[in-house]
């Protein structure tokens, strides 16, 4: 039996929405045909985009949805996306030399803006700064948000069907500027964020800048880029942090020692967000540089996913590469990524006063997908569960939660039985517990301190009978969520390789 205690008079912070937020960036099937199938498409769709997609993303409530990339942004002029469709150029995308696919820009800022909005999110918008200069990244601002009819973009904004403004709130200054975007070092990148951010902000005043931070713990990466910029203008709202887990094993074969690897590895990602976080704290930038991790998820091998088998059904993922089998990157979500996602978000969670936006990459046809998706054929994920049972965490006051959460040892390496995290909002008790064992269901004795629960709680549940289970189109309820209303006695049962999320309704003491 685990024993824990959930204080109530604890608080950590805030659990920003952003947090639970998504990724998007036009490469292999995330885009086309994944969240574009097309205006003329049999496939029910609202202006071109999935429509079933868009019912389930509100159902979870997504918070804010990343875009254009990735690396896909480093050479995206935002140009070639705006007009009449029919007039958009077709351009090599960055993605192109791995997948043989061109870029038809068929959806640009207008496709993606409406996408957010008919899911209920807010747009985020990865700008280029490797190949644009500050002024078309000005323009780009002038064009999505300034009001109707005020200036020349603005009136081009009405011309192609927006009078009003699309009021784009959060701005990447570049992406993985240490990488593709411009290969730059941390010191070089701070003097670049310092141009590009003085233009991009009096552009418009009540944007939100977010700066390009490290790959993973890259402690060198941050002290740079802080370095120079803690003495400046500080217009950032945001430092980003981009954290993958390599794969450990065959994504739908893995052994229990995989298993057990691949969480190791994802569990990871608090030492980045200490790291980082240290040089924040160290250079007094904690009002402006709250950590955005904005791309994090397991990167498995290609070639798991559906769409390796997508020309049985007539549809050739790759038209212009024969060697390219399925979408680039796609991978199958089993019940092992649905467990690294729900130890992420409780880290998260637990981390809410560091951490005010991230994004899962990415939301489909991808790396650590919450859909999979081709023609008229949509399933969810493992992954999907998951957010969709901690969706109640968002916005909600993280609680300090002590207690003994195990220990599995390995021959190098350990990880906890369980992970966990609390927050209460709207006088609703939300508890989330991960049972990292592959073999052992997992008791727990959950004690509140300060709190007065009622009797019952509701209880969702994502388990399955196997650790490698996951979705297919053939058996697309594999693996969904369970929800029940218990008696509570403060006496949970977490199944192996299951997660669970326990909203216990609190009582206002009598004064």
């Amino acid at each position: 039996m685990f024993r824990l205690t959930v204080h109530g008079d604890d608080r950590i912070a805030r659990i920003e929405p952003g947090i639970y937020g998504h990724f998007t960036e036009h490469i292999g099937g995330v885009f086309y045909d994944g969240i574009w199938v097309g205006e003329d498409s049999p496939v029910p769709n609202i202006r071109g985009l999935r429509l079933g997609l868009i019912e389930k993303l509100k159902a979870i409530g997504a918070p804010v949805i990343r875009w254009p990339g990735g690396c896909f942004a480093e050479t995206y002029d935002w140009r070639d996306g705006i007009g009449p469709r029919e007039d958009r150029p077709t351009r090599i995308n960055w993605w192109q030399s791995y997948d043989g696919r061109y870029e038809p820009n068929s959806v640009g800022t207008h496709e993606f803006v409406d996408f957010c909005r008919l899911a209920g999110a807010e747009p985020y918008i990865a700008a280029n700064i490797t190949s644009l200069t500050p002024l078309a990244i000005r323009d780009w601002i002038d064009y999505c948000n300034s009001p109707a009819g005020s200036t020349t973009l603005a009136r081009e904004r009405e011309r192609n069907g927006s009078a009003e403004p699309f009021n784009v709130r959060y701005w990447g200054v570049g992406n993985e500027t240490w990488g593709g975007g411009g290969n730059m070092t941390g010191e070089t990148y701070a003097h670049e964020f310092r141009r590009y951010a003085v233009i991009m902000k009096n552009a418009c005043r009540d944007i939100e800048l977010i700066c390009s931070g490290a790959n993973h713990s890259d402690w060198h990466w941050a002290n740079d880029v802080l370095r120079v910029l803690e003495p400046s203008l500080k217009k950032m709202d945001g430092l980003s942090l981009h954290f993958y887990c390599g794969s450990a094993g065959n994504p739908l074969s893995f052994t229990e020692e995989e298993w057990y690897r691949q969480l190791r590895q994802a569990l990871d990602i608090s030492r980045a967000i200490d790291r980082n976080w240290g040089f924040v704290v160290g250079y007094g930038m904690e009002k402006y540089a709250r950590l955005v991790i904005d791309e994090w998820g397991c990167w498995h091998p290609a070639g798991s996913g559906p769409s390796v088998h997508m020309k049985e059904y007539g549809i050739d993922p790759a038209p212009n590469n024969p060697d390219c089998v399925g979408n680039l990157f796609e991978q199958q979500s089993t019940m092992r990524d649905g467990i690294v996602a729900a130890a992420t978000l409780n880290l998260f969670n637990n981390n809410a006063e560091k951490i005010r936006m991230a994004a899962v990459a990415q939301l489909v046809n991808n790396l650590h997908s919450l859909f999979l998706a081709g023609g008229d054929r949509l399933i969810t994920t493992p992954t999907y569960h998951v957010f969709d049972m901690m969706k109640y965490h968002m916005g909600g006051e993280a609680l300090r939660v002590s207690g003994d959460t195990g220990e599995i040892r390995r021959e190098k390496y350990s990880v906890p039985n369980l992970s966990v995290s609390a927050s209460v909002r709207e006088g609703v008790l939300s508890v989330t517990l991960a049972n990292l064992s592959v073999t052992e269901a997992a008791g727990v004795s959950l004690e509140l301190s300060g709190l007065i629960p009622e009797r019952e709680a509701e209880i969702f549940m994502l388990t399955a009978g196997d650790p490698h289970a996951c979705n297919t189109y053939d058996e697309p309820e594999k693996v969904c969520l369970s929800r029940s209303t218990v008696s509570f006695d403060g006496s949970l049962t977490v199944p192996a390789f299951s997660a669970l999320t326990a909203r216990i309704r609190l009582r206002t003491p009598k004064i």
